[in-house]
């Protein structure tokens, strides 16, 4: 099949916080030292910001290094944080940790409360008119490769393939763009990214990736119980204590709030439902008391990386380099990784514009990993380094040995704990665990999965290839539901994995929902025998967010 190509100086992949942040970086740069730099950069999302999620209190000090004019711009901000609680939860009651036993990291003065998708749309104006060529509605489907072996570029994935992998009627083939350079910034799990930390083993030497998920509802709330800038996060209830997780609440403008939970994926117990640990979150008092006699006006979900420092892979790789969570720089600690994945970008930007403008093409940038040694960002996540090894250690040893670690030590004990165990292996079996009794929906605080997806906005073309694979489609039944009771069915935030029987004696089967998928990558990172791989669907589909 023949496929038209572009050439460009730098090609992007992924039109997130990191990655429209190296695009604006190189433009930048280019303009400043009055030379042409092409800069192509496609996301897989119908539009810029359609598949960002985040919580987010954001801190500015990246922004404020990509674009220190940002304040006299018309940028969608948000309400300056304007006070921080810190809640330890039981089932009926919490108690409020005092401000001055809370670490550094926890308090969150001079930072915003705001969307990431209307800070990223923001962005990717003024990309846009810097003159970087933007692309929504194409997803990454493809490494290409130099007869050596470098990355040359992506190709798109095509469109308009039928179920069977054949051409349909519509069929277009995708798009090959050629780089100089190729900065594959796809967030949390990229497809791309997996790929590339296989074929050039950058995860060498280097401790396994640690993940959460992360589950949020947006509600219009009343004007009264509307705080804008409030920051809540909690802990404990309705997790048990050997359980990694927590939940947060922040009160935007125009009487909005963001509510959601995060579970680290290296829980064991394989009855445990994020999703519905979120729901039951929501029914606490201190949660509530905001919720009552509002209204859920969108549902998302998504991955995060969390494993810090000693799960960073190598970061580049001959023709390329791993951005934003693609590589995984996100603070933990902090519950942030915003400014993080700007910084990274920044950082890669700044080693591309030197790799052009002396000539050089499809080698190793290593300036770029140089100069995040030499960073307030390696910094930032070194001293923060601690804290998911720590809290894996359960809910109370772990907050009061990181509070030594940052309080006693300031983020720099002589020690640096590991992660041992990919997540994905830590699930115990059914037989060995016990089974969670969750409560019916009300309908009112709480809610179903097929309502929530409904409320994301998700939508696939239903006749192509199934973008959420198996190795074996034998194993789903064979292992999983005989071992672990199908945890697919549960750990997915969105309806998308069920265990089928069409008659008393026929034999169960899996059925895979995949138009529900909101990319969220767990079914990816938690499949106990990492039988479920997950590849992009046709560009434009999946949810659109509108102000996540």
């Amino acid at each position: 099949m023949q496929r038209e190509s572009m050439q460009y100086d730098v090609v992007i992949v992924g039109g997130g916080p990191a990655g429209l942040s190296a695009a604006i970086q190189l433009r930048q740069l280019a303009s400043s030292n009055d030379r042409e730099v092409t800069v192509c950069l496609i996301e897989k999302a119908a539009e810029i910001g359609g598949h960002i999620l985040s919580g987010a209190v954001f801190d500015t000090r990246a922004l404020s290094e990509l674009i220190p004019d940002w304040s006299a711009k018309e940028v969608p901000i948000g309400a300056p944080v304007s006070e921080d609680r810190f809640l330890m939860l039981d089932q009926h009651g919490a108690s409020r940790i005092p401000e001055w036993l809370l670490p550094k990291c926890f308090q969150n003065e001079g930072n915003f409360v705001l969307s990431l998708a209307s800070l990223c749309r923001w962005l990717g104006q003024q990309a846009e008119e810097l003159g970087v060529e933007i692309y929504p509605g194409f997803a990454g489907a493809e490494v290409l490769f130099n007869d050596d072996g470098s990355v040359k570029g992506v190709a798109t994935g095509d469109m308009g393939r039928l179920k069977d992998g054949s051409e349909g009627p519509t069929f277009q083939p995708g798009m090959e763009l050629h780089a100089r350079y190729t900065l594959f910034a796809e967030g949390c799990r990229g497809n791309l990214g997996r790929q590339l930390e296989e074929r050039f083993n950058l995860r060498e030497g280097i401790d396994p990736q640690v993940y959460g998920i992360g589950i949020k509802e947006l509600w219009e709330v009343d004007a009264a119980k509307n705080l804008p800038g409030l920051v809540m996060h909690t802990a404990g209830w309705p997790l048990d204590a050997a359980t990694y997780g927590g939940g947060f609440m922040y009160h935007m403008q125009d009487k909005l709030v963001s509510v959601g939970l995060v579970v680290g994926l290296g829980y064991s117990n394989p009855f445990l439902s994020p999703f519905e640990e979120f729901q039951r979150l929501k029914t606490h008092p201190a949660l509530r008391v905001f919720l009552e006699g509002g209204k859920r006006v969108a549902y998302g979900a998504r991955a995060i990386t969390a494993g810090g420092l000693q799960s960073l892979p190598k970061l580049v790789f001959p023709g390329g380099a791993l951005i934003g969570d693609d590589a995984g720089f996100l603070n933990a600690a902090r519950i942030k990784g915003s400014h993080c994945a700007i910084k990274s970008g920044m950082l890669a930007a700044e080693a591309c514009f030197e790799a052009v403008a002396s000539g050089r093409q499809a080698d190793k940038l290593s300036r770029y990993p140089e100069s995040f040694r030499a960073s307030w960002l390696f910094d930032e996540l070194y001293k923060a380094r601690n804290f998911k090894p720590w809290m894996a250690k359960g809910l109370y040893v772990g907050s009061a040995m990181f509070g030594v670690d940052q309080m006693l030590f300031g983020g720099k004990a002589p020690w640096t704990l590991q992660h041992k165990t990919p997540d994905h292996l830590k699930l115990k079996k059914a037989a060995h665990s016990r089974p969670i009794d969750y409560p019916k929906p009300d309908g009112v605080l709480t809610f179903d999965r097929p309502s929530s997806v409904y409320l994301s906005n998700t939508n696939h073309e239903e006749n192509q290839p199934c973008h959420l694979t198996l190795k074996d489609a034998s194993v789903p039944v064979n292992v999983n539901l005989a071992l672990y009771d199908a945890p697919e069915q549960r750990y997915c935030p969105a309806a998308v994995y069920e265990i089928v029987r069409e008659g008393p004696e026929a034999a169960p089967r899996l059925q895979i929902n995949a138009q529900n998928c909101v990319h969220c990558k767990t079914c990816d990172i938690k499949d106990p025998t990492q039988n479920i791989v997950w590849v992009v669907p046709q560009g434009g589909d999946g949810p659109n967010y509108p102000n996540m």
